[in-house]
């Protein structure tokens, strides 16, 4: 099933009855309004460089998902990357799991799973690049793989 989501975070944040910034920090639908924002991020990002903003969800019917899945070229063929999108400030082993997940389905054609968070340290754990939201913008696009 597709999802929807909100170019102007800004918007749905009033819409929910968000009027100032701390009361994000508590509520309900902080992780959906940090995931919608990101993947818009990324959306606009691949646009302004002249790519296609081909970029999708998925989920099988176990309930592996990844929360963004695109292509990239690389010298190899294409490869896919996935990103798992999590709002907490400390990456934890359940995150790193989530990420290990999302790119396990791609198999040989998944590049290192990315971690998008909402803390402030990059790095890589257990095989999942965690990437602080502050860093994500200046994601060069291919990455590594």
């Amino acid at each position: 099933m597709p999802k929807l989501y909100f170019v102007d975070t800004g918007l749905a944040c009033w819409l929910l009855g968000l009027r100032k910034p701390e009361q994000l920090a508590l509520h309900p639908q902080r992780g959906a309004l940090f995931e919608n924002w990101v993947v818009t991020e990324f959306f606009k990002s691949r646009l302004h460089q002249g790519l296609p903003p081909d970029l999708w969800f998925w989920r099988d019917n176990n309930g592996v998902e990844a929360d963004l899945l695109f292509e990239v070229a690389t010298p190899q063929g294409p490869m896919m990357q996935t990103v798992e999108i999590k709002s907490g400030h400390t990456v934890t082993p359940d995150a790193v799991r989530a990420g290990q997940r999302s790119a396990a389905f791609a198999g040989e054609e998944a590049l290192l799973p990315w971690l998008v968070h909402g803390g402030t340290d990059a790095y890589v754990r257990s095989g999942v690049r965690c990437i602080p939201w502050q860093g994500m913008t200046a994601l060069a696009w291919p990455d590594e793989g």
